[in-house]
């Protein structure tokens, strides 16, 4: 079975919390907070506050994805006692190894992402020593977009890697996922799955979370 992590950024801010709590009786595992700085991506979120004002308010963690410049400036704003993983992107991080031991100096799980047009080929020397491996199977800045299929070519890359190689790192895939992919995604080999508009979006939040864990087949 895979863990579901709603993503935020398809939230109404309006009512953040009632809708957090709408994921939690679903089922949802994670929170995922979606951060960009308008630089790396061609959008600007939210940041470490938006996030920490649900402290008290679920029990669910938080799986924070850093689409930003310089992170390693930012990683000990998003570290609470509810964060699980901190994940940035290897396009943005030109000493990748030192970002991914900067975040587990704080106890908290780190993960590393890449972007639809970067190879997976490029995460080999690290996957010793991540967590989590992000596959964005959008191009990353907006919500709402369609799922690009070459990603799962990706995903059982890095899936065959972990098996081969005995590591025990986590496969997340983020980008236009509807509750019909968890069956062909889990099947490649993911772990994690984040989803956005598919959640949050047509009135039924608890009943587009459950839809993930029932839902058999692809649309």
């Amino acid at each position: 079975m895979f863990k579901l992590a709603p993503s935020i950024l398809a939230a109404d801010f309006s009512k953040l919390g009632a809708e957090v709590a709408e994921i939690e009786k679903g089922g949802a595992n994670l929170i995922h907070v979606d951060v960009m700085d308008g630089h790396f991506v061609p959008n600007i979120t939210y940041g470490a506050v938006v996030m920490k004002s649900l402290l008290g308010k679920t029990s669910l963690p938080f799986d924070v994805h850093l689409m930003i410049e310089n992170p390693d400036k930012y990683i000990g704003d998003f570290v609470t006692e509810s964060t699980e993983y901190i994940t940035v992107h290897q396009e943005a991080c030109p000493h990748l190894h030192s970002t991914i031991h900067h975040i587990k100096s704080f106890g908290v799980k780190a993960g590393v992402a890449i972007n639809p047009a970067t190879p997976p080929v490029v995460l080999e020397c690290i996957l010793a020593d991540v967590d989590l491996v992000l596959v964005m199977s959008v191009n990353p800045g907006f919500g709402g977009q369609q799922f690009i299929y070459s990603s799962i070519d990706k995903i059982k890359y890095i899936s065959g890697i972990r098996e081969a190689c005995k590591l025990n790192f986590e496969i997340q895939v983020d980008g236009g996922v509807g509750a019909g992919d968890a069956a062909m995604l889990r099947e490649a080999g993911v772990d994690i799955i984040v989803a956005g508009s598919s959640v949050f979006k047509g009135g039924d939040i608890e009943g587009n979370v459950k839809g993930f864990f029932n839902h058999p087949t692809r649309i």
